[in-house]
């Protein structure tokens, strides 16, 4: 059981709970550090000796693996996950058109969504059977630190997780049980990053806390693909959580630029509701857990969970 438990988001697959516990780690440590809490930046992580806080995370990356892939090292989905996949890959499109720093991107995804009928060539791996939204959306400059020819099957990976994630009931609870066997009554704070800020708002909706919440970079808000698709319905903030923080970057195409408060009214009996931040730069990475943690604003949260 954790003092926080950490939920990572989507193609993490080929990672593990141990080796996202040394990446994310010295970047929580590092935030609260930044936010001026030093004695509880070395509590979280230089220091060896017992100190009573203990972090884990939540690792449910690997029921998104399918050995008889065919050597691609995704699951195949079906019909309705690939339907809400092409979905969300023009919602996407939507978010950069309007959002994106980059110009070059919004200019791009403009021109994608008004011609999403066409058909793009010269598109390799899974995301050539698709639609022309999830081949436009591996098309943006957003995607660059991926690297040119990685970045169609990490669209890919990506839309077609979060599909599964909502389409298929084995993978929702195997996601969600994954969660709630790290948290006790000794749980104080749990930290959402993408899709993972999704599975664990409906995992802490089965238990009683009290914890606080903390989302990055979240999905939550994005209407008819994610929102209307959350349980229990409709949504609310779970009876579980004490206070509840949502972090995004300004350029994070995978978030929702919402202010999340009128999503989520508070539980029966409570006045608690999600608080937006102001938008953080995470640079070249928006979407990256790490740079969303290494932010004085996310180290100031968690302190205020701890302390």
């Amino acid at each position: 059981m954790s003092t926080i438990v950490l939920v990572h988001g989507i193609a993490q697959e080929q990672l593990s709970a141990d080796s996202l516990e040394a990446e994310w780690l010295p970047a929580l440590a590092g935030g609260v550090r930044t936010a001026g809490h030093h004695e509880l930046a070395d509590r979280l992580w230089r220091d060896s000796r017992p100190s009573g806080l203990t972090t884990r995370m939540a690792y449910y990356g690997d029921r998104f693996t399918d050995l008889d892939a065919q050597g691609s090292g995704a699951r195949a989905i079906d019909g309705t996950a690939l339907d809400l996949a092409e979905r969300l890959s023009v919602e996407w499109l939507r978010t950069a058109a309007e959002y994106a720093a980059d110009p070059r991107d919004r200019a791009e995804a403009t021109r994608r969504l008004l011609n999403i009928d066409g058909t793009d060539e010269g598109a390799q791996g899974p995301a050539a059977a698709l639609r022309p939204a999830l081949n436009a959306l591996a098309r943006l400059r957003w995607f660059a630190p991926f690297g040119l020819g990685l970045a169609g099957k990490f669209v890919w990976r990506a839309v077609s997780q979060v599909s599964s994630y909502l389409t298929e009931e084995t993978v929702r609870q195997f996601a969600q049980d994954r969660v709630l066997e790290h948290i006790d009554a000794d749980t104080r704070l749990v930290i959402g990053h993408s899709l993972g800020s999704v599975v664990a708002y409906e995992a802490l909706h089965r238990t009683t806390g009290p914890v606080s919440f903390l989302t990055l970079g979240s999905p939550l808000g994005l209407r008819s693909i994610v929102y209307d698709r959350l349980r229990p319905a409709p949504p609310r903030v779970p009876v579980a959580v004490s206070a509840w923080t949502n972090v995004v970057d300004r350029d994070d195409l995978v978030a929702a630029h919402l202010d999340l408060e009128p999503y989520f009214p508070p539980a029966r009996d409570s006045r608690v509701a999600p608080r937006t931040l102001p938008f953080v730069d995470n640079g070249s990475a928006p979407h990256s857990a790490v740079n969303y943690l290494t932010k004085a604003a996310v180290g100031r949260v968690i302190a205020e969970a701890l302390n």
